[in-house]
């Protein structure tokens, strides 16, 4: 007799986006990215706890808790400097473990009445990780909430964050061919019908809202990103900010410069795999374009600061004298604070490649550390 089948979330995945193919013909990129992350029942964050030293990645805030005491420090600059409203919404997306969110929990409460203010909504699609987030700030002292979008947050003022958020968006992507920008899309593979492949799709609108305006007019061959999940950020950000005041902080990884280029990326144990290969078992990511995320803010009548490098940033509030002070209390870890520092800041690590901008609701003072961006 055989035994009970086991659910196999891969093959649940890979079956679904075989009948989609079969019914539909190739699929943009971003619908394969969808699928493969967002699967309510068997999508990568539907389905496990990424997170870690012994997962697929590892973020800042579990290198050190230097990043996230610094970030708790920086939105309490940003609450005094809005008039110290009496209730603050901190609204994070993606919060992974909630370590970031502790962090900065901890150290916020060195500036009088700011805990006090705070009412915590966590934006999260994994149920895995929401167990994990109610762990780890349980006993935070701050009022927790999820919401299942932006648009479902409390009205109010607010602080919202995104660390390695804007990444897994879903992207898609084109190749200028013959002229013309032409779809990217994942099929099946010609030898083999259970194997994906990429294919080159349909023919893209000449004024496509989502082009990048400075790669509009590349040369033949060259393959670009697009990024609709910005502009879904973007407009959320508008509409809020209209209502209440607010600023939100997004860090993540890219160029500060609009860029051509395959920046899709799979994360398994980290280690770099194939994107199409078993989706559902694997990260998938692309870099940021902040410079066309800078210009839709603008264009939405909201503010920008940055981008400026993670490193800098960390710099203009304080991190090496944090990192000081650490390791005077704690000699026999000196060695491992100044590995962490170097992580976080150093251009040969994640100082560089990663960048942070701020999206402000207008008449706000300027969020600490970050220069005017004015396009």
């Amino acid at each position: 007799m055989s035994g009970p089948d086991v659910f196999d979330p891969a093959a649940r995945i890979a079956e679904n986006l075989r009948a989609r193919i079969a019914s539909q013909g190739p699929l943009p990129v971003s619908v394969f990215m969808m699928e493969a992350l967002f699967d309510p029942m068997a999508g990568y964050y539907a389905t496990r706890d990424p997170i870690g030293a012994g997962a697929d990645f590892i973020t800042a805030p579990e290198i050190s808790q230097m990043f996230g005491e610094l970030l708790g420090l920086w939105c309490a600059q940003c609450w005094q400097d809005m008039g110290a409203p009496e209730r603050l919404h901190l609204i994070e997306l993606g919060p992974g473990k909630g370590t970031m969110m502790a962090d900065m929990a901890r150290a916020a409460r060195a500036v009088p009445g700011f805990t006090e203010a705070l009412k915590l909504t966590l934006i999260e699609a994994s149920a895995a990780l929401k167990m994990v987030q109610g762990r780890t700030l349980g006993k935070s002292g701050l009022q927790i909430g999820w919401a299942n979008g932006l648009e479902k947050a409390p009205d109010g003022p607010s602080i919202i964050l995104g660390n390695e958020f804007l990444d897994c968006l879903p992207v898609r992507q084109a190749v200028m061919q013959d002229g013309q920008w032409r779809e990217r899309v994942v099929g099946l593979h010609p030898q083999d019908d259970t194997r994906f492949a990429f294919h080159t799709g349909p023919a893209l609108a000449g004024d496509d809202p989502f082009i990048p305006a400075g790669l509009k007019d590349s040369p033949e061959g060259t393959l670009i990103e697009l990024r609709p999940g910005d502009a879904q950020i973007v407009d959320a950000l508008a509409a809020r900010f209209a209502r209440h005041p607010g600023h939100a902080l997004f860090i993540d990884y890219g160029p500060a410069r609009s860029e051509p280029g395959d920046t899709l990326q799979a994360i398994r144990a980290h280690e770099k795999v194939d994107p199409l290969d078993a989706p559902g078992t694997a990260d998938l990511t692309a870099r940021v374009d902040f410079e066309t995320l800078a210009r839709r803010a603008l264009a939405a009548g909201l503010v920008v600061h940055g981008p400026l490098e993670q490193g800098a940033f960390l710099k203009s509030l304080g991190i090496e004298q944090r990192a000081a002070s650490l390791s005077a209390s704690r000699p026999d870890q000196r060695a491992i604070i100044a590995r962490q520092l170097h992580r976080l800041c150093d251009e040969s690590e994640m100082g560089a490649l990663f960048k942070v901008i701020v999206i402000s609701a207008p008449g706000l003072s300027a969020p600490p550390g970050l220069p005017l961006f004015e396009g």
